[in-house]
């Protein structure tokens, strides 16, 4: 199972809560929440127990903390390409979809998920408001860089230095030891990435079945 959906740092409170009926009694929405602000100082990822809050507060809407809310939606666009973030949307009111701050959110997610990383980076670094909705999360750049690298490695056996650059908005020695600490190697302007079984060139072998009866008619044809 994923660690994101079973980490191994749960407390067994949390992992209480998450298995029994008290997931659902709004007085341990607290102790939920407090598992969150660990999350987002620790750099863990508990995407089962931060959609119990959600839960939560669809059935006590008085108890919803907006800032917490953010706060979980920052935590899922970290583990992209998973579907976490569609699955905390769901669990949010219609209102709530559609102003800041989720509006701002989903527009970071729909560019990672096109995979228009240099456009992620420019929306992002171009307004403040962003540095602001992920403050509280630490390690979200990081986050979001290890998992485009991911979706790199999968795709590419090399890539131009200048591409990878805007990609990962990294350049000079961070771009350097980005690429050491992937297991990449950097020469004449391209970095090269290990073949694994993503990015691996796979031989396609077309077979065509054709019947005997077809094989007669088509030769019937031929002698017309």
């Amino acid at each position: 199972m994923s660690t994101r959906l079973n980490p191994s740092t749960r407390p067994e409170v949390i992992q209480s809560l998450i298995d029994g009926v008290d997931r659902y009694n709004p007085d341990n929405v607290s102790i939920l929440e407090e598992h969150l602000a660990a999350q987002c100082t620790n750099r863990e990822v508990d995407t089962m127990a931060n959609l119990a809050i959600l839960k939560l507060y669809q059935f006590n809407t008085h108890l919803t903390n907006d800032q917490v809310v953010n706060n979980i939606l920052v935590k899922a666009l970290t583990t992209l390409p998973e579907p976490d973030f569609n699955l905390c949307l769901y669990m949010l009111n219609e209102q709530m979809v559609s102003e800041e701050p989720v509006t701002r959110l989903l527009a970071l997610q729909d560019l990672l998920e096109q995979c228009k990383y240099s456009e992620f980076w420019d929306t992002y670094e171009r307004d403040d408001i962003y540095k602001e909705l992920t403050a509280e999360v630490l390690g979200f750049e990081d986050a979001i860089r290890a998992n485009i690298a991911g979706a790199v490695a999968m795709t590419f056996q090399a890539i131009e230095v200048p591409r990878l650059e805007k990609y990962l908005s990294l350049k000079g020695q961070a771009l350097v030891d980005f690429v050491k600490a992937q297991g990449w190697t950097e020469a004449n302007g391209m970095v090269t990435i290990p073949v694994n079984k993503d990015n691996e060139a796979k031989t396609t072998v077309l077979t065509e079945n054709i019947r005997f009866e077809q094989l007669t008619k088509i030769i019937g044809h031929s002698n017309e």
